[in-house]
């Protein structure tokens, strides 16, 4: 006879969604902590944000498209917060400039706090209350601040390596079991037709679907990320010098910015939110642009994986594994095992693949402000799959589609190899 579940162990939806509500809330304010209103307020370039903007622009979120769309009687907490904390949605209206967010000493980082914790308590005053609708936005509005948590933490980072003295947002000897890695091995993939995309099960952001067939040619990945040993290989052979190894913009990029290593690299050492630290040979290489990633692929006599080679591959993992951000810290990537078979599919550094960031056959963008999120991005950026050690625990899936502009690379952003077979 089926066993039945107990009623008083069922989880209510709307629980389950106030808890991790609150606990992505609380992460993001572990994260800004050590900082100052002054570290919070600075803008160290404008691909970047202030810790603050972050705070408030995820705030913004939540009072914008949850309460003062769908909870009777809401007031915004303050009229001119619209304006500053809005990112780029146009249908939002105008906003302040992106380059200049770190203008904005005012309001303070305790202001900022104020009204998180007002827009908090109101949103889990109302969550009983809503409309599906509306609920959908508070479980988009949750991966929506999960996604700034990462960004939060490596924007941090780029500020505080601007710093001569390289201060360290978490004074604490980095995590990491080193181990002497071995030779990369090669694992088959899948070949045939495969079906990608977002199966219909659960969260999923509109990029991720819809489901469709693709045709995968013969081909292998990597057992693991390229690691930063391989990668100092690169480098001694004259991998930034050769032009030969680069795409054209590539090669333009590294002559106009002088591109000698990954970013935060000198002298055998590199940033961390713990200050700098020396360089772990056998953890994967990280804050590598599309470019650098496309040129050691080439030196490598590989290639990078098509997205759909990734995704097919990871299926098979549990994407909640892995290194993970699961509380506030110096998130640094660790080495891979000797293993034969693929690891780190989850976590650990963003894998550039090889495909352009554009829309699935079939897609449609949400209608609404919201239906802005992705869709408005599809152009001149390149795919990453897997996630980071930055990346919370809980965001993932095999289907995930991360994007970035091809230079970009102050993310935890590295390569898996991959070849024809």
């Amino acid at each position: 006879m089926a066993s039945r579940t107990d009623a008083s162990t069922r989880t209510d939806p709307v629980e389950d969604l106030a808890r991790r509500f609150a606990a992505t809330r609380r992460l993001s304010l572990d994260l800004v902590r050590p900082l100052s209103d002054a570290d919070a307020s600075a803008q160290s370039m404008p691909d970047a944000s202030p810790a603050k903007w972050h705070l408030a622009h995820t705030t913004w979120f939540f009072e914008t498209f949850v309460l003062r769309d769908h909870a009777a009687g809401y007031s915004l907490f303050d009229a001119r917060y619209p304006y500053l904390f809005n990112s780029y949605y146009e249908a939002e209206g105008p906003r302040h400039a992106r380059p200049h967010r770190g203008l904005l000493t005012r309001p303070s980082l305790d202001e900022i706090c104020v009204w998180r914790a007002h827009v908090d308590v109101a949103v889990q005053t109302a969550l009983p209350d809503l409309p599906a609708s509306a609920l959908a936005l508070v479980e988009l509005g949750i991966h929506h601040e999960q996604q700034h948590q990462e960004l939060l933490l490596t924007d941090i980072k780029h500020l505080f390596a601007q710093n001569p003295i390289g201060p360290a947002v978490w004074d604490v000897p980095i995590a990491s079991e080193v181990r002497q890695f071995s030779a990369m091995k090669w694992v088959k993939g899948a070949e045939g037709t495969a079906a990608v995309g977002h199966a219909g099960e659960g969260f999923a952001f509109d990029c991720e679907g819809p489901r469709h067939d693709v045709l995968l040619a013969p081909h292998a990945l990597a057992s693991r990320p390229v690691s930063n040993g391989e990668w100092q290989e690169f480098i001694a052979d004259g991998g930034y010098h050769t032009p030969s190894l680069w795409l054209s913009d590539g090669w333009a990029w590294v002559q106009a910015e002088s591109v000698e290593a990954p970013a935060y690299w000198r002298d055998g050492q590199y940033f961390t939110l713990a200050g700098w630290q020396d360089i772990d040979l056998a953890a994967p290489v990280t804050h590598i642009s599309f470019f650098e990633a496309d040129a050691f692929a080439s030196w490598a006599g590989a290639r990078l994986p098509t997205e759909a080679e990734w995704e097919t591959a990871a299926a098979a993992f549990d994407p909640q594994g892995g290194q993970r951000l699961d509380a506030a810290g110096p998130a640094q990537p660790v080495a891979a095992g000797d293993d034969t078979a693929l690891q780190q599919m989850f976590g650990s550094v963003w894998e550039w693949t090889g495909s352009a960031y554009r829309p699935y056959p079939g897609f449609r963008a949400a209608p609404g402000a919201v239906g802005e999120y992705n869709g408005k991005f599809m152009s001149g950026q390149f795919v990453l799959r897997g996630g980071s050690c930055a990346t919370p625990r809980g965001h993932l899936r095999a289907s995930y589609r991360n994007f970035f502009y091809p230079h970009q690379r102050w993310q935890f952003t590295g390569l898996r190899l991959a070849k024809d077979l």
